[in-house]
This record gives C-alpha cells, sequence and structure tokens, in this order.
C-alpha cells in the first residue's frame, strides 16, 4: 500500500511557497505521492486558485522522489495538445514521477457553464471517450492523425517524450458506474468515489472482467488524513488518497503531513 496527500491549491495553499512547504514535507516524511485537485474557479468569487500544473512544475523540480499529478484533470476544458505538452513536461522535470488522473468535471462554482465549456454529461462523457486515446498517443510520442466530432490532430507527434513511455493514466469514476469503470480499466488505474463495500465489490468484478485480472493496475482509494483504507478494500487497493479539505489549515497539514504515512 503506498499513501499520498490529496489537496487543493485554493486559500492558503494557492500560495506557491506554501505548496513548496507541503510538497517537501512530503517526500521528507516518507510519503508516497502529492496529489492537487484541478479546478480554475472555486466558491466564486472569494477563493485563490492556483493553477495545477504551474505547482506541479515546481514541485517537480523542489523533490526527487514523490510521484505527482493532477486528480483530476478534465479534458472538457483543457485542449489536448496543451494538457500533452503539460504532461511530458512535468514528467521530464520529475524524471518519470507524473500520474495523470483524468475524469469528466464537474460545473461546481461554475467552472464549466460561466467560461463557455460543455456542460452535458452525456457530451463531457463523449468527449472523454473520443480524447483519451488521442491524449495518450500523443503522450506515448506517438503519430496522430484524427478527425472526430469534438478533436482533431491531424498529423502531429510531440516531444519529450516521457521517460515512462507515457505517464500512466488514472480516472475518477463512481465505484458502481460500469462505463466509467471500464474506461478506466483500459488504461492504467481508478479513483473511485462515493464508495462503500458493495459498488467497490462490483468495482472489482467490472474491473476483473474487463481485465482479466488486476495486475499492473492502481486503485486508489480515498480517506481521511491519516487512517487506512476500509478493510473491505484489502489485498485489491494499491493507494490509499489522504484528502484534506479544499481549505485546508497549512499549519495542522504540516503538523500531519511530518508524522509519515499511516503503518
Amino acid at each position: 500500500m503506498r499513501h499520498a496527500v490529496f489537496v487543493a491549491p485554493f486559500g492558503p495553499l494557492a500560495d506557491p511557497a506554501a505548496m513548496l512547504d507541503v510538497a517537501t514535507a512530503i517526500e521528507d516524511s516518507g510519503w508516497d505521492a502529492l496529489f492537487l485537485w484541478d479546478h480554475v474557479l472555486r466558491r466564486d468569487p472569494t477563493v485563490d486558485v492556483a493553477d495545477p500544473w504551474v505547482l506541479l512544475g515546481a514541485i517537480a523540480a523542489a523533490t526527487d522522489r514523490i510521484r505527482l499529478g493532477p486528480m483530476v484533470t478534465p479534458i472538457v476544458r483543457r485542449r489536448l495538445v496543451k494538457l500533452a505538452r503539460e504532461s511530458v513536461t512535468v514528467d521530464a522535470l520529475s524524471n518519470g514521477r507524473l500520474t495523470l488522473g483524468l475524469g469528466l468535471g464537474v460545473d461546481t462554482s461554475g467552472e464549466l457553464s460561466k467560461l463557455g465549456e460543455a456542460v452535458d454529461a452525456i457530451e463531457r462523457g463523449q468527449m472523454l471517450d473520443e480524447g483519451v486515446p488521442v491524449l495518450a498517443s500523443l503522450l506515448a510520442g506517438e503519430h496522430v492523425e484524427h478527425r472526430g466530432e469534438h478533436y482533431v490532430v491531424d498529423d502531429v507527434s510531440i516531444g519529450p517524450r516521457s521517460p515512462q513511455g507515457r505517464p500512466p493514466l488514472w480516472f475518477a469514476a463512481r465505484a458502481d458506474a460500469r462505463k466509467p469503470v471500464r474506461r478506466a480499466a483500459q488504461y492504467d488505474g481508478v479513483f473511485p468515489i462515493e464508495m462503500d463495500a458493495d459498488r467497490y465489490a462490483r468495482l472489482i468484478e467490472t474491473i476483473t472482467a474487463e481485465r482479466g485480472d488486476l495486475d499492473g493496475f492502481d486503485i486508489a482509494v480515498r480517506v481521511d488524513p491519516g487512517t487506512n483504507p476500509p478493510t473491505y478494500t484489502d489485498g485489491t487497493a494499491t493507494w490509499a488518497v489522504h484528502a484534506w479539505p479544499e481549505i485546508a489549515d497549512v499549519a495542522a497539514l504540516l503538523e500531519t503531513v511530518s508524522h509519515g504515512p499511516p503503518s
């Protein structure tokens, strides 16, 4: 079991210096990863929000060991080539420590509707289904020719190459939502939400049916800070993702982090 710290770059943690203090404390205290929320608006208009990708570049340069990444980025409000460029750059800067979390996104605080992005959940799902294989090919350094309903990539390949070949792709999904879980099973990991024992059992059943087994596949379970995942995930979950409130008390966060992950 590996342990990640999961924080939002909001409020006090929108200050890059504060986020770097957290990142170095995480690395020094034996944690395995730092994951950041990816949003552009929150509690409009009062809360400061830092760009996660700029912060991830700074964290990559300030650390040597921990994995890092957005958890999760909705490609519905990202240009594929820009997201691919950001990803391979952070991956190169970190010497292959990027994990890329992807999802449908939400319209919390109007970050879709206020900015003219797709709001309909079915359309966002279609965009994710179409866009992810294109993104994965770009990240792998492949030559891409694609003309679809939502995306056009005409005679494009990008560099630098990922030190990992391609960064692992994890997907947020409700634990009992079969289509999103099947989507995740085609790649490298799942970040289940709205989870209980029954839903988790269905998640495992769906992934196993899709892949044949769980070998090489990450299941990242969200937990309260400093706790272990529920026992019903024993033997299947590979990560505990310790989630702090979206407006974190930085002093309390640093105090908890300094004790290291639970045994």
